[in-house]
């Protein structure tokens, strides 16, 4: 760069700091046809009046449900919670519970888990048929020991992200997955309901602390490097 104008040089530091970023982020420089990364992992998503589903805003681990609650899990192949996909089976607790009374010092939380289909399984595998299940747990339980009850077993990664629900699947966690996207290559960051549940030690992060935590950290360093050529082009 020498030689260069201080003007030359900071156009040339943003430049190179946009086109670092964009390659270590896989995000393209020019819009067309591209492929899209997703995740291959779990949602876990809320019962609401209506018949109706939202994602969930905690995890499992930390969200305590009352007697009465609908907690929903989804096993497919999203990018985030703009496009995830919903438990196929509606939130109907005096259904999912018809056969288990209240009773004084515990509390009942309906479940429906969705293994997905066939298209959203790992390699070689085979997703069970979804069913239902009723938890009754101590009235302070959380949403996770909840569905330690009925669905073990259960396993976790490293990072308490939850990868298997009653053994499904038997391996992986979280894996990117290629996914075919059509129009204008945008693809955005997940918000931070984008999580598969996590149930240990983790429960308000989501994946975007394991599976996004890489790209939130490559976004920091681009913006570190734009910052610093802009510098550089002043002294």
């Amino acid at each position: 760069m020498t030689g260069r104008s201080p003007r030359a040089r900071r156009r040339f530091g943003a430049t190179a700091a946009a086109a670092c970023l964009a390659v270590l982020a896989g995000v393209p420089l020019a819009s067309g046809t591209a492929h899209a990364a997703g995740y291959r992992y779990w949602s876990f998503w809320e019962g609401g009046a209506g018949g109706t589903w939202a994602y969930a805003t905690q995890g499992p681990a930390t969200i305590r449900p009352a007697d009465g609650a609908v907690h929903g899990y989804r096993f497919a192949v999203s990018a985030d919670s703009r496009d995830a996909d919903r438990p196929r089976g509606a939130p109907d607790f005096a259904a999912i519970c018809a056969d288990t009374p209240a009773r004084e010092g515990s509390k009942r939380v309906a479940l429906v888990l969705d293994f997905g289909t066939p298209a959203d399984a790992p390699a070689g595998g085979t997703p069970p048929a979804p069913r239902t299940a009723c938890a009754r747990v101590a009235a302070d339980a959380t949403g996770a020991e909840a569905l330690a009850a009925v669905a073990a077993p259960l396993r976790y990664d490293s990072q308490a992200l939850l990868c298997a629900i009653s053994g499904y699947p038997e391996k992986g966690c979280g894996e990117q997955v290629d996914t075919p996207a059509t129009g204008p290559a945008t693809p955005s960051a997940p918000s931070a309901t984008a999580a598969a549940p996590e149930a240990a030690a983790d429960g308000d992060g989501g994946p975007q602390l394991g599976l996004y935590a890489g790209a939130a950290a490559v976004a920091a360093l681009g913006a570190a490097a734009l910052v610093r050529a802009r510098r550089r082009g002043r002294r």
